[in-house]
C-alpha cells in the first residue's frame, strides 16, 4: 500500500458526533486522491511531520502526500494574501489568509480522526471569527474558513477532497486549474476556475464568489494566472472592496495605511493651494483649491460607485466640471440610480432657465 512505514496502530471507525451531523460522510475506501502517493503515517508521528498532506485517515493511519510541488502549483495560493489585502484595504477592514494549514476532525475521544490541508485559507472577518489553535483548524471548535483554494495542478480535488469539504459543512471552495498544463493532468482537465458554494448540505457550481460579491470565476483565474498584476486586475479588486464596505459600513479611510497616506494627499493638497493663492492672492488661491479638491472628492466617490455596479466610466468622468456645482448627496442618488455614465451627468447638470435664472445641485 505505502512507499513508507512508520510503525503504528490506528483507531477504526467514524466518530459518533460526526455520524450524527452527516451520515453520509465518505469512508476513506470510497475516496481518492490521483496524483498523490499513499503514506504510512501513524498518530503519533503527526506532530513531527512537517510535509504537505492532501489527506490524512485516523482509521488506517495512512497520509497521502503530493511532493514536490511545482511553482505552477504554488503560484495561486501565494497570490490569493496579496490579492485579498488589497480587498480589504479598500473595505476597510482587515482579512486573514492561514495558507496550507491542518483543516481537522477529532473522535468522540479527542484525538485526530481525518486532516485536509487546502492550498490557502481566507477569513473575511478574523476580528470576530473563532480562528484556528496552534495545532489546527478544528471542526466544531472553531470558525470554518470563508473560502478555500484548491488548485488542481496535477491532482483532482473531486474525487476525494471535495466530498469531505462538502461533509464537513466548508462554506465555499475554489478550484482553480493553471493555465500552464502539467504532462501528468489528465486531458479532461481544462484550465478555468470552478467556485463551489454550499447550498444546504450540497455545494452547487456558481459563476461568482458569495464571500467576495461580484468577484466571478473568470476574473479570479486571470488573476491567479497573470505575470503581473494587471490594471483590470486592479479595478476588480477595488470594485469588490468597495462593495463589501457599502455593505459593512467601511472604506478606505478605515484601513491605517490608506488613512495615512489620503492625509498625506490631503496635506500636499493643501500646500498646493498655498502655493496658487500666492500666485493668484492668498484668498482666492485658497478657495479655489477647496473647491478643486471637493469637486475631486465627488468624482472619486461616483467612481467607485460605478465601478462597484460594473458600470463603464470614461478617462475624462473624474475632471468633469459638474461636480464642482454639486451636493454629496446628489451625486450619491445619480451614481446609485443611473444606467450608465451620461445619465449620472445628465442628472447632474443645472436646469435649462430661458427666463434668465440659473440653477445648481448643490
Amino acid at each position: 500500500m505505502a512507499d513508507t512505514d512508520f510503525t503504528g496502530t490506528g483507531t477504526a471507525g467514524t466518530p459518533q458526533h460526526l455520524r450524527m451531523l452527516r451520515t453520509d460522510v465518505p469512508p476513506a475506501s470510497e475516496l481518492a486522491f490521483p496524483g498523490c502517493t499513499p503514506v504510512r503515517l501513524p498518530r503519533e508521528a503527526l506532530e513531527l511531520y512537517d510535509g504537505r498532506l492532501e489527506f490524512w485517515d485516523g482509521a488506517t493511519e495512512t497520509a497521502w502526500v503530493c511532493e514536490p510541488n511545482s511553482p505552477y502549483h504554488e503560484k495561486p495560493g501565494g497570490a490569493l494574501p496579496s490579492l485579498v489585502e488589497r480587498i480589504a484595504q479598500v473595505r476597510g477592514s482587515p482579512i486573514t489568509c492561514y495558507g496550507s494549514m491542518d483543516l481537522m476532525v477529532r473522535d468522540e475521544g479527542g484525538l485526530a480522526w481525518r486532516i485536509l490541508q487546502a492550498d490557502q485559507s481566507v477569513y473575511l472577518h478574523p476580528g470576530r471569527a473563532r480562528l484556528p489553535g496552534a495545532v489546527a483548524m478544528e471542526v466544531g471548535e472553531h470558525d470554518l474558513p470563508d473560502v478555500v483554494l484548491e488548485v488542481d495542478h496535477t491532482t483532482d480535488v473531486y474525487r476525494g477532497k471535495l466530498r469531505l469539504y462538502e461533509a464537513w459543512g466548508f462554506p465555499e471552495v475554489w478550484v482553480e486549474v493553471p493555465n500552464y498544463r502539467a504532462a501528468s493532468r489528465p486531458k479532461r482537465r481544462r484550465a478555468g476556475l470552478t467556485i463551489h458554494v454550499l447550498e444546504g448540505d450540497v455545494y452547487r457550481e456558481s459563476p461568482e464568489s458569495r464571500a467576495f460579491p461580484g468577484w466571478s470565476a473568470e476574473e479570479l483565474h486571470v488573476a491567479f494566472n497573470e505575470r503581473v498584476r494587471s490594471a483590470r486586475t486592479c479595478a476588480v479588486l477595488e470594485r469588490v472592496g468597495a462593495v463589501l464596505g457599502a455593505r459593512e459600513g467601511t472604506g478606505p479611510d478605515d484601513d491605517p495605511m490608506l488613512r495615512s497616506l489620503r492625509g498625506q494627499s490631503r496635506e500636499e493638497g493643501k500646500i498646493v493651494g498655498k502655493v496658487i493663492g500666492k500666485m493668484e492672492g492668498l484668498a482666492e488661491g485658497e478657495r479655489k483649491g477647496r473647491t478643486e479638491g471637493r469637486a475631486a472628492t465627488l468624482a472619486m466617490m461616483a467612481h467607485r460607485i460605478l465601478l462597484s455596479r460594473r458600470l463603464e466610466v470614461s478617462p475624462g468622468f473624474l475632471a468633469d466640471p459638474v461636480f464642482a456645482a454639486s451636493s454629496v448627496d446628489a451625486v450619491f442618488e445619480a451614481a446609485s440610480a443611473c444606467k450608465d455614465e451620461a445619465e449620472l451627468l445628465a442628472a447632474l447638470r443645472p436646469p435649462r432657465n430661458p427666463g434668465g435664472g440659473g440653477g445648481t445641485n448643490g
